[in-house]
């Protein structure tokens, strides 16, 4: 298996490859640094002009390799490999090359707009976590470590997607020898501050959600303990907000975290459907995003 790394000709950021080695760090597992640059017309009467275009293209290419190989200096001890393809669509081909190298992830930054420390997704990212068949893990923007995984918390929904997700990501966690952790957002922007009251009904509603989202986390808490992980190796918690940023920040991020959120259960396109509460959480998140597609239904 490998961790194919979407690294663009003239990145100037690493993040997406400092992921990958992170993730190396803790599951050994070859790195591979793609550069996808344009694909010539191919046709007869583009002639002169499509073989410069092609020149161009392969110049770009060659220099994106070097770069990537360059910035391997900063993992010594670590296999790594850069290579350059021409191709149409960027996503289309970063999944082509995930599935000819059997990749375990495919692994991108954030955009170049993105505040440092957070992720974000350009519009080639966003097709690609829509469509690609193997989980996406997104870098936040400006992203270093030398930590491993440590630690994996999944936002956890009590749905059919989000079970299967629980069993997927266990897989990781072993891999990664890493703990897990499963945390509920329970998100209701009509609360009000402490400091003021809150309707009798209002109060019904986020105590019937705690209550339930608290049943549900026992169970999965069950569920990962029966498979093999000790209480050491599991933690869990639920996290209530009148916001999706204070939500996703006040459940405590250290170095060795990385969030993992899955499709929306409810969509008929399941396995290329980034939910509302996923898409809201992977934009509010300090750490590495992981974004796995479902089973599809």
């Amino acid at each position: 298996m490998t961790y194919v790394v979407g690294y663009g000709p003239r990145n100037d950021d690493r993040s997406a490859l400092e992921l990958a080695f992170q993730f190396a760090r803790s599951h050994p597992e070859p790195v591979v640094a793609v550069s996808v640059v344009p694909q010539g017309w191919g046709t007869p009467l583009a002639g002169g002009v499509d073989r410069e275009y092609e020149e161009w293209a392969a110049g770009e290419g060659q220099r994106s390799a070097e770069l990537a190989v360059a910035d391997f200096a900063h993992h010594p001890r670590l296999p790594a490999e850069a290579v350059w393809v021409t191709g149409r669509s960027v996503p289309a081909t970063l999944i082509e090359q995930a599935t000819a190298r059997d990749a375990a992830l495919i692994v991108v930054g954030s955009a170049e707009e993105a505040e440092p420390g957070r992720v974000r997704l350009t519009s080639k990212t966003d097709r690609l976590v829509h469509s690609s068949p193997v989980p996406v893990a997104i870098a936040p923007r400006s992203y270093r470590t030398t930590s491993g995984i440590t630690r994996v918390t999944i936002g956890f929904r009590d749905d059919d997607a989000s079970w299967s997700l629980v069993d997927r990501v266990a897989g990781i966690a072993r891999d990664s020898s890493a703990r897990m952790r499963l945390i509920t957002f329970l998100v209701d922007p009509a609360r009000r501050p402490v400091t003021t009251d809150v309707s009798h009904a209002q109060a019904q509603v986020i105590d019937a959600w705690t209550t339930q989202a608290n049943a549900a986390q026992a169970e999965a808490v069950a569920h990962l303990q029966s498979s093999g992980f000790t209480d050491d190796e599991v933690e869990h918690g639920i996290s209530a907000a009148p916001d999706w940023s204070t939500a996703v920040s006040s459940v405590g991020w250290t170095d060795g975290d990385v969030l993992v959120v899955g499709s929306s259960s409810t969509h008929r396109l399941a396995q290329v459907f980034l939910g509302s509460s996923a898409s809201k959480i992977l934009r509010n998140a300090p750490v590495p995003v992981i974004v796995v597609p479902g089973a599809g239904t």
